[in-house]
Protein backbone atom coordinates (compact mmCIF):
# COMPACT_ATOMS: atom_id res chain seq x y z
CA UNK A 1 0.00 0.00 0.00
CA UNK A 2 1.49 3.43 -0.98
CA UNK A 3 0.84 6.76 0.68
CA UNK A 4 -2.27 7.35 -1.41
CA UNK A 5 -3.79 4.16 -0.07
CA UNK A 6 -3.74 2.44 -3.46
CA UNK A 7 -1.98 -0.81 -4.14
CA UNK A 8 0.97 -0.35 -6.48
CA UNK A 9 1.02 -2.22 -9.76
CA UNK A 10 3.21 -5.29 -9.62
CA UNK A 11 5.94 -5.55 -12.21
CA UNK A 12 5.01 -7.90 -14.98
CA UNK A 13 1.29 -7.48 -14.49
CA UNK A 14 -0.23 -6.53 -17.88
CA UNK A 15 -2.49 -3.50 -18.11
CA UNK A 16 -5.15 -5.35 -20.04
CA UNK A 17 -7.55 -2.42 -20.22
CA UNK A 18 -4.94 0.04 -21.54
CA UNK A 19 -3.55 -2.45 -24.03
CA UNK A 20 -7.02 -3.10 -25.37
CA UNK A 21 -7.67 0.60 -25.82
CA UNK A 22 -4.36 1.10 -27.58
CA UNK A 23 -5.03 -1.86 -29.87
CA UNK A 24 -8.46 -0.48 -30.72
CA UNK A 25 -7.08 2.97 -31.45
CA UNK A 26 -4.37 1.49 -33.65
CA UNK A 27 -6.92 -0.55 -35.58
CA UNK A 28 -9.17 2.47 -36.04
CA UNK A 29 -6.21 4.57 -37.25
CA UNK A 30 -5.22 1.88 -39.74
CA UNK A 31 -8.75 1.66 -41.07
CA UNK A 32 -8.87 5.44 -41.39
CA UNK A 33 -5.61 5.47 -43.31
CA UNK A 34 -6.85 2.74 -45.64
CA UNK A 35 -10.06 4.66 -46.25
CA UNK A 36 -8.05 7.83 -46.92
CA UNK A 37 -5.85 6.00 -49.38
CA UNK A 38 -8.93 4.97 -51.35
CA UNK A 39 -10.41 8.47 -51.34
CA UNK A 40 -8.98 10.85 -54.03
CA UNK A 41 -7.65 14.25 -52.99
CA UNK A 42 -10.04 16.95 -54.16
CA UNK A 43 -7.30 19.40 -55.14
CA UNK A 44 -5.57 16.79 -57.32
CA UNK A 45 -8.84 15.77 -58.94
CA UNK A 46 -9.65 19.40 -59.66
CA UNK A 47 -6.23 20.07 -61.18
CA UNK A 48 -6.49 17.01 -63.42
CA UNK A 49 -10.03 17.93 -64.47
CA UNK A 50 -8.79 21.42 -65.45
CA UNK A 51 -5.96 20.01 -67.58
CA UNK A 52 -8.28 17.49 -69.24
CA UNK A 53 -10.84 20.21 -69.96
CA UNK A 54 -8.29 22.66 -71.38
CA UNK A 55 -6.98 19.99 -73.78
CA UNK A 56 -10.23 20.36 -75.74
CA UNK A 57 -9.93 24.18 -75.98
CA UNK A 58 -6.80 25.15 -77.86
CA UNK A 59 -8.00 28.76 -77.89
CA UNK A 60 -7.96 28.66 -74.08
CA UNK A 61 -10.52 29.53 -71.41
CA UNK A 62 -10.77 32.32 -68.88
CA UNK A 63 -10.93 31.69 -65.13
CA UNK A 64 -14.65 32.51 -65.16
CA UNK A 65 -15.32 30.06 -68.00
CA UNK A 66 -13.44 27.29 -66.19
CA UNK A 67 -15.37 28.06 -63.00
CA UNK A 68 -18.72 27.86 -64.79
CA UNK A 69 -17.98 24.81 -66.93
CA UNK A 70 -16.33 22.70 -64.23
CA UNK A 71 -18.51 24.00 -61.35
CA UNK A 72 -15.49 24.62 -59.14
CA UNK A 73 -15.77 27.60 -56.73
CA UNK A 74 -13.95 30.68 -57.99
CA UNK A 75 -11.63 30.84 -54.98
CA UNK A 76 -10.65 27.19 -55.32
CA UNK A 77 -10.26 27.56 -59.08
CA UNK A 78 -7.97 30.55 -58.63
CA UNK A 79 -5.71 28.57 -56.25
CA UNK A 80 -5.60 25.59 -58.63
CA UNK A 81 -4.76 27.76 -61.65
CA UNK A 82 -2.07 29.68 -59.74
CA UNK A 83 -0.37 26.41 -58.83
CA UNK A 84 -0.67 24.99 -62.35
CA UNK A 85 0.71 28.21 -63.84
CA UNK A 86 3.60 28.31 -61.36
CA UNK A 87 4.58 24.74 -62.28
CA UNK A 88 4.25 25.31 -66.03
CA UNK A 89 1.24 23.08 -66.62
CA UNK A 90 -0.86 26.01 -67.84
CA UNK A 91 0.01 29.36 -69.34
CA UNK A 92 -2.08 32.53 -69.14
CA UNK A 93 -2.11 35.03 -71.98
CA UNK A 94 -1.44 38.56 -70.73
CA UNK A 95 -3.67 39.94 -73.50
CA UNK A 96 -6.69 37.59 -73.64
CA UNK A 97 -6.42 36.41 -69.99
CA UNK A 98 -7.14 32.90 -71.25
CA UNK A 99 -5.46 29.81 -69.87
CA UNK A 100 -4.04 27.18 -72.23
CA UNK A 101 -1.99 24.05 -71.62
CA UNK A 102 1.60 24.94 -70.75
CA UNK A 103 4.90 23.41 -71.76
CA UNK A 104 4.92 20.96 -68.83
CA UNK A 105 1.51 19.56 -69.83
CA UNK A 106 2.42 19.39 -73.51
CA UNK A 107 5.66 17.68 -72.58
CA UNK A 108 3.78 14.79 -70.97
CA UNK A 109 2.68 13.67 -74.41
CA UNK A 110 5.89 14.61 -76.21
CA UNK A 111 6.99 12.19 -78.89
CA UNK A 112 10.71 11.60 -79.15
CA UNK A 113 10.56 9.28 -82.13
CA UNK A 114 9.04 10.87 -85.23
CA UNK A 115 9.99 7.98 -87.51
CA UNK A 116 6.37 6.71 -87.78
CA UNK A 117 5.36 10.08 -89.26
CA UNK A 118 7.99 10.07 -92.01
CA UNK A 119 6.50 9.44 -95.46
CA UNK A 120 7.67 9.06 -99.02
CA UNK A 121 7.64 12.39 -100.88
CA UNK A 122 4.14 12.98 -102.31
CA UNK A 123 3.84 13.55 -106.05
CA UNK A 124 3.41 17.30 -105.49
CA UNK A 125 6.78 17.47 -103.68
CA UNK A 126 8.52 15.47 -106.40
CA UNK A 127 7.04 17.75 -109.07
CA UNK A 128 8.11 20.86 -107.17
CA UNK A 129 11.67 19.52 -106.89
CA UNK A 130 11.68 18.75 -110.63
CA UNK A 131 10.55 22.28 -111.49
CA UNK A 132 12.98 24.19 -109.27
CA UNK A 133 15.87 21.76 -108.88
CA UNK A 134 16.12 22.55 -105.16
CA UNK A 135 15.34 20.67 -101.94
CA UNK A 136 11.61 20.57 -101.14
CA UNK A 137 10.49 19.79 -97.58
CA UNK A 138 7.12 18.82 -96.14
CA UNK A 139 6.71 19.74 -92.45
CA UNK A 140 3.93 18.81 -90.05
CA UNK A 141 2.74 20.08 -86.67
CA UNK A 142 2.97 17.13 -84.26
CA UNK A 143 2.47 17.39 -80.50
CA UNK A 144 3.36 21.08 -80.41
CA UNK A 145 6.48 20.59 -82.56
CA UNK A 146 7.01 21.08 -86.29
CA UNK A 147 8.76 18.13 -87.89
CA UNK A 148 10.20 17.48 -91.35
CA UNK A 149 8.22 14.40 -92.41
CA UNK A 150 9.27 14.23 -96.07
CA UNK A 151 12.04 15.63 -98.25
CA UNK A 152 12.39 15.55 -102.03
CA UNK A 153 16.16 15.98 -102.22
CA UNK A 154 18.47 17.33 -104.83
CA UNK A 155 22.05 16.70 -105.84
CA UNK A 156 22.84 20.40 -105.77
CA UNK A 157 25.11 21.28 -102.81
CA UNK A 158 23.27 22.73 -99.81
CA UNK A 159 23.97 22.46 -96.10
CA UNK A 160 20.66 22.51 -94.21
CA UNK A 161 19.68 22.54 -90.54
CA UNK A 162 16.59 20.55 -91.47
CA UNK A 163 16.90 16.75 -91.46
CA UNK A 164 14.26 14.15 -92.20
CA UNK A 165 12.34 13.22 -89.05
CA UNK A 166 13.74 16.09 -86.99
CA UNK A 167 12.12 19.15 -85.43
CA UNK A 168 12.57 22.58 -86.94
CA UNK A 169 12.77 25.72 -84.76
CA UNK A 170 9.37 27.32 -84.37
CA UNK A 171 10.72 30.87 -84.46
CA UNK A 172 13.44 30.63 -87.10
CA UNK A 173 12.06 28.42 -89.87
CA UNK A 174 9.58 29.44 -92.57
CA UNK A 175 8.49 25.79 -92.66
CA UNK A 176 7.25 26.19 -89.06
CA UNK A 177 5.93 29.76 -89.21
CA UNK A 178 3.80 29.00 -92.29
CA UNK A 179 1.95 26.54 -90.03
CA UNK A 180 1.90 28.59 -86.83
CA UNK A 181 0.39 31.58 -88.65
CA UNK A 182 -2.88 29.65 -88.98
CA UNK A 183 -3.12 28.29 -85.43
CA UNK A 184 -5.03 29.81 -82.54
CA UNK A 185 -3.15 32.89 -81.26
CA UNK A 186 -3.21 31.76 -77.62
CA UNK A 187 -1.79 28.37 -78.59
CA UNK A 188 0.95 30.00 -80.68
CA UNK A 189 1.84 32.40 -77.87
CA UNK A 190 2.20 29.45 -75.50
CA UNK A 191 4.47 27.58 -77.89
CA UNK A 192 6.69 30.55 -78.63
CA UNK A 193 7.07 31.56 -75.00
CA UNK A 194 7.59 28.01 -73.71
CA UNK A 195 10.33 26.75 -76.00
CA UNK A 196 13.89 28.03 -76.48
CA UNK A 197 14.40 30.63 -79.20
CA UNK A 198 18.07 30.20 -80.02
CA UNK A 199 20.06 32.43 -82.35
CA UNK A 200 21.25 30.42 -85.34
CA UNK A 201 22.58 33.34 -87.39
CA UNK A 202 22.84 37.10 -87.03
CA UNK A 203 19.48 37.30 -88.81
CA UNK A 204 17.53 35.11 -86.38
CA UNK A 205 14.55 36.93 -84.86
CA UNK A 206 13.87 35.92 -81.24
CA UNK A 207 11.54 38.64 -79.88
CA UNK A 208 8.01 37.35 -79.25
CA UNK A 209 6.23 40.51 -80.38
CA UNK A 210 8.13 40.68 -83.67
CA UNK A 211 7.42 37.01 -84.33
CA UNK A 212 3.69 37.45 -83.69
CA UNK A 213 3.62 40.52 -85.95
CA UNK A 214 5.41 38.51 -88.61
CA UNK A 215 2.79 35.73 -88.47
CA UNK A 216 0.19 38.35 -89.41
CA UNK A 217 2.28 39.19 -92.51
CA UNK A 218 2.41 35.48 -93.37
CA UNK A 219 -1.38 35.19 -93.22
CA UNK A 220 -1.85 38.26 -95.41
CA UNK A 221 0.62 37.02 -98.02
CA UNK A 222 -0.22 33.32 -97.92
CA UNK A 223 3.44 32.26 -97.64
CA UNK A 224 6.58 32.86 -95.57
CA UNK A 225 10.23 33.52 -96.36
CA UNK A 226 13.32 32.66 -94.32
CA UNK A 227 16.35 34.69 -95.38
CA UNK A 228 19.59 33.71 -93.59
CA UNK A 229 17.68 33.22 -90.32
CA UNK A 230 18.24 29.49 -89.76
CA UNK A 231 21.09 28.53 -92.10
CA UNK A 232 23.79 30.96 -93.15
CA UNK A 233 23.61 31.51 -96.90
CA UNK A 234 20.26 29.71 -97.30
CA UNK A 235 16.97 31.20 -98.50
CA UNK A 236 13.65 29.37 -98.11
CA UNK A 237 10.02 29.97 -98.98
CA UNK A 238 7.10 28.07 -97.44
CA UNK A 239 3.33 27.84 -97.99
CA UNK A 240 0.61 26.21 -95.87
CA UNK A 241 -1.31 23.10 -96.90
CA UNK A 242 -5.02 23.29 -96.09
CA UNK A 243 -7.07 20.28 -95.06
CA UNK A 244 -10.78 19.54 -95.25
CA UNK A 245 -13.63 21.92 -95.93
CA UNK A 246 -12.57 24.17 -93.03
CA UNK A 247 -9.06 24.55 -94.46
CA UNK A 248 -7.21 23.67 -91.26
CA UNK A 249 -3.44 23.94 -91.49
CA UNK A 250 -1.04 21.43 -89.94
CA UNK A 251 1.49 20.97 -92.77
CA UNK A 252 3.54 23.18 -95.08
CA UNK A 253 5.66 22.89 -98.23
CA UNK A 254 9.06 24.58 -98.34
CA UNK A 255 11.70 25.12 -101.02
CA UNK A 256 15.25 25.63 -99.69
CA UNK A 257 18.01 27.06 -101.89
CA UNK A 258 21.48 28.51 -101.62
CA UNK A 259 21.21 32.30 -101.34
CA UNK A 260 23.53 32.77 -104.31
CA UNK A 261 21.16 30.84 -106.58
CA UNK A 262 18.13 32.98 -105.73
CA UNK A 263 19.65 36.42 -105.23
CA UNK A 264 17.47 37.83 -108.03
CA UNK A 265 13.87 38.61 -106.90
CA UNK A 266 12.60 36.99 -110.10
CA UNK A 267 14.24 33.68 -109.13
CA UNK A 268 12.78 33.94 -105.66
CA UNK A 269 9.36 34.65 -107.13
CA UNK A 270 9.62 31.56 -109.32
CA UNK A 271 10.43 29.43 -106.26
CA UNK A 272 7.53 30.99 -104.34
CA UNK A 273 5.10 30.24 -107.15
CA UNK A 274 6.29 26.62 -107.27
CA UNK A 275 5.74 26.29 -103.51
CA UNK A 276 2.25 27.78 -103.75
CA UNK A 277 1.38 25.39 -106.59
CA UNK A 278 2.59 22.39 -104.57
CA UNK A 279 0.71 23.50 -101.45
CA UNK A 280 -2.47 23.99 -103.45
CA UNK A 281 -2.15 20.54 -105.07
CA UNK A 282 -1.71 18.91 -101.66
CA UNK A 283 -4.62 20.92 -100.26
CA UNK A 284 -6.90 19.59 -103.00
CA UNK A 285 -5.78 16.06 -102.13
CA UNK A 286 -6.68 16.79 -98.49
CA UNK A 287 -10.24 17.72 -99.39
CA UNK A 288 -9.96 21.51 -99.49
CA UNK A 289 -12.19 22.72 -102.35
CA UNK A 290 -12.32 26.49 -101.83
CA UNK A 291 -10.39 29.21 -103.60
CA UNK A 292 -6.90 30.23 -102.51
CA UNK A 293 -6.47 33.85 -101.51
CA UNK A 294 -4.18 35.51 -102.09
CA UNK A 295 -3.06 33.64 -105.21
CA UNK A 296 -0.46 35.99 -106.75
CA UNK A 297 1.07 35.72 -110.19
CA UNK A 298 4.81 35.37 -110.58
CA UNK A 299 4.99 39.02 -111.63
CA UNK A 300 3.22 40.11 -108.44
CA UNK A 301 5.55 37.93 -106.40
CA UNK A 302 8.58 39.44 -108.09
CA UNK A 303 7.44 42.97 -107.25
CA UNK A 304 6.69 42.00 -103.64
CA UNK A 305 10.01 40.25 -103.04
CA UNK A 306 11.92 43.08 -104.70
CA UNK A 307 10.22 45.49 -102.30
CA UNK A 308 11.27 43.27 -99.40
CA UNK A 309 14.89 43.53 -100.49
CA UNK A 310 14.63 47.32 -100.21
CA UNK A 311 12.80 47.36 -96.86
CA UNK A 312 14.83 47.61 -93.64
CA UNK A 313 12.26 45.54 -91.72
CA UNK A 314 10.16 43.53 -94.15
CA UNK A 315 9.96 40.82 -91.46
CA UNK A 316 7.18 42.66 -89.63
CA UNK A 317 6.12 45.43 -92.03
CA UNK A 318 6.27 43.73 -95.41
CA UNK A 319 3.99 44.76 -98.28
CA UNK A 320 0.92 42.68 -99.09
CA UNK A 321 -1.00 42.00 -102.28
CA UNK A 322 -4.25 43.62 -101.17
CA UNK A 323 -2.99 47.14 -100.54
CA UNK A 324 0.74 47.11 -101.25
CA UNK A 325 1.39 48.19 -97.68
CA UNK A 326 0.57 47.39 -94.08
Amino acid sequence: MDKSGEAPERAGTPDRGGASERAGASERAGASERAGADKPMHVVVRALSVLTHLSAYRQGLTLQQLHQQLEIPVGSMHRVMSTLEHTGFVSRSPTTKRYVLGAAALGLGHIDDYEPFVIQPPAALVEAERRCGESVVLTQLIDGRVVAVSIAGTKRPLRLFVRLGQEVPLHAAASARAILAYQDPAFVETLLTSYPRASFTSGTVREINRLIDHLAVVRERGFDVCDNELDEGVWAVSAPVRSGAAGRVSTAVTVCAAWSRVADPADRAAAARIVLDAAQALSREQGYDHSFAPDPTQEELTALLAADAESPDSFTTGATFATGER
